[in-house]
């Protein structure tokens, strides 16, 4: 589930409890816990709702200011059911933390690696890890769309790896394209010398 940054930052601080979607059929399921820009968010409730029972109350813990600016965010067709999903703060991005442990044991090189190679053994444009790692190594800051370019890639493939590699805490989001982070960093050093 994606929110928008202000609404992921209302869940952490408390002032939003609630989301509306508008979906063919549930897309989430009480209990899950997702990544968001605030860190993580688990969903405790989902129930199909009219959308003419929605109250303003509601709107406002969904983070709009009435009911008709909520509703006009809704997607899809008119006759789709609407979900209401009711969420909590889960804790900070582990990622966050992950990103900055550039005290890699031989153990954590290993298992980056495995990781890696798995990757690689399963994509179908081949090998990508290492060669994304370098080239957003020499390239910090560069759109991602650019950065595709240079290895005849189609961004949108392209970014789905990159945020493999940011879950592994290898590198991070700029505002405008990526960098390796501390982590990144030190595993590529790492590995360059074991070669």
């Amino acid at each position: 589930m994606i929110l928008p940054v202000a609404i992921a930052a209302g869940v952490e601080n408390g002032t939003v409890s609630l989301a509306f979607r508008r979906w063919k059929v549930a897309r989430v399921k009480t209990g899950e816990v997702f990544i968001s820009p605030a860190g993580l968010i688990r969903i405790t409730a989902v129930d199909e709702v009219g959308p003419d029972v929605i109250t303003g109350e509601e709107a406002g813990l969904a983070g709009e200011k009435s009911v008709a600016a909520l509703r006009k965010r809704f997607r899809g067709n008119d006759t789709d059911p609407v979900f209401r999903i009711a969420l909590e703060w889960a804790g900070p991005d582990p990622r966050i933390a992950l990103r900055t442990d550039d005290h890699l044991s031989p153990e954590d090189v290993a298992e980056i690696a495995t990781r890696l190679d798995r990757f690689d053994v399963r994509s179908p444009c081949g090998p990508w890890t290492r060669e994304t790692l370098g080239l957003i190594e020499r390239n910090p800051g560069r759109r991602a769309i650019e950065l595709a370019e240079m290895v005849g890639r189609e961004k949108d493939p392209f970014k789905l790896d990159v945020r493999k590699l940011k879950n592994l805490g290898l590198t991070h989001s700029l505002p405008v394209g990526y960098e390796l982070s501390e982590r990144g960093r030190a595993f590529l050093v790492t590995e360059r010398d074991q070669d």
